[in-house]
């Protein structure tokens, strides 16, 4: 072997949230990982490119974060989401027109799912993969070409290095080069929408509540997170119009809490940025296959959707799941069965998810009084019908991951020691 070529079991193109996850969880169950990122994962809360924005891990995916030694790492700064509350704004602004509870109890004995910062996501992952056995990163170095063949996919790297690997994960986001190098189209949906990511403290305790307040341009949601020097804290995502978004993401610090207090209703009394604000684009997309020749598609490299319901990353880990799941019964991960029983497991389910969220958002959007009336009634008829209540509460929760494979993947990674 050449001194430029580095070979490994899994190669995966991404270091972000999804990647560091598939790393971790492969590597658990006992394969042999090498994960390239084009940048140094950002640990810091004050780092410059800090991602200020957080992700609420649902319940199924608990499991397969306690498979991959993840999980005890992120518990002590996960704030539990025990109540979904969805508000219907009043036409005029001042307060709330309807007020419906979704709650955990009903249905489980543990929260719906737990709320944690992306940059202490990243720290803390960033820190297992490194005192893990089997897992080489490289961050610093990207993908730069892939080539793939019937017994391995060969990637070159930004630094003039060669990976050979039996199996190629992309996990190199919306616009992923290796999707791009294998050829896999996609499809994308733009609602002319942003999305403003912030931090916010308030004299109100959210007790655990998230809050989706809901009013023409997207809804206003509010995310429990852990006390901030002793006041209740929480994420905020507020999703508008994109030229609203960039006027709101310009000004003052103070001018922009009075408006943010008014658009939450003052429900938790005024609202005080706690740290900056970051605007992202709101698009749903999904590929047009989950993989090729030696490659896999994971996470936003193959599906992108609005932050509604936090079906984002749990989308994501439900991917990395059945991928792990089919694994690793295989001698050769990259086999063509086992690539084609990744795709069936998850195209259907993944183009299903896009589509419900993408109906739910443009519900969203509408400020029609018809349009507002209408969402009124649904939420409604949806609360009022306890059997409709908890099945929808349940389909939320279940993005793919489900208790049965992160139950496999437990049992896996456990007798692999």
């Amino acid at each position: 072997m050449s001194a430029g070529l580095l070979a490994a079991e899994i190669a995966i193109s991404g270091g972000g949230p999804a990647g560091m996850a598939a790393a971790a969880v492969l590597a658990a169950a006992g394969r042999e990982v090498l994960l390239v990122d084009p940048a140094p994962p950002v640990t810091g809360e004050d780092a410059a490119g800090a991602d200020r924005r957080t992700t609420a891990f649902l319940q199924p995916a608990r499991a397969l974060l306690e498979a991959a030694g993840l999980w005890e790492r992120l518990a002590p700064h996960a704030a539990p989401l025990r109540v979904m509350r969805i508000v219907e704004a009043a036409a005029d602004g001042a307060g709330p027109a309807l007020v419906r509870d979704f709650v955990s109890d009903e249905i489980s004995d543990e929260p719906f799912g737990w709320n944690v910062p992306n940059w202490l996501l990243r720290r803390e992952m960033a820190a297992r993969l490194a005192e893990m056995q089997g897992v080489r990163f490289l961050s610093g170095v990207g993908t730069r070409s892939v080539l793939t063949r019937t017994g391995a996919a060969l990637v070159g790297l930004t630094d003039g290095r060669r990976i050979e690997a039996g199996l190629l994960v992309a996990a190199d986001g919306r616009d992923s080069p290796v999707r791009a190098a294998v050829g896999i189209g996609v499809r994308r949906l733009s609602y002319g929408q942003k999305a403003l990511a912030f931090a916010v403290t308030h004299p109100i305790p959210h007790e655990g509540v998230s809050t989706e307040i809901h009013a023409a341009g997207g809804p206003f949601t509010l995310v429990p997170l852990p006390d901030r020097e002793g006041r209740p804290c929480s994420a905020v995502v507020w999703m508008d119009a994109g030229p609203e978004v960039l006027r709101r993401a310009a000004l003052p610090a103070e001018a922009f809490e009075a408006e943010a207090s008014a658009r939450s209703g003052h429900l938790f009394g005024p609202l005080a940025l706690a740290g900056p604000r970051q605007v992202w684009p709101i698009v749903s997309q999904w590929a047009a296959r989950m993989t090729a020749e030696r490659v896999a598609l994971v996470a936003e490299a193959a599906h992108v959707v609005p932050p509604i319901g936090a079906q984002g990353l749990n989308m994501s880990l439900a991917d990395v799941a059945a991928l792990a799941r089919l694994i690793a019964g295989a001698a050769d991960p990259g086999a063509p069965a086992v690539l084609d029983a990744y795709h069936r497991a998850r195209h259907a389910e993944v183009c299903a998810r896009v589509a419900g969220i993408d109906l739910l958002n443009r519900a969203a959007i509408a400020g029609s009084r018809p349009a507002r009336d209408l969402r009124a009634a649904g939420l409604r008829a949806l609360h009022g019908a306890r059997p409709l209540r908890h099945a929808v509460m349940r389909a939320g929760l279940g993005a793919g991951v489900g208790p049965g494979a992160a139950a496999d993947q437990a049992a896996t990674t456990q007798g692999e020691g």
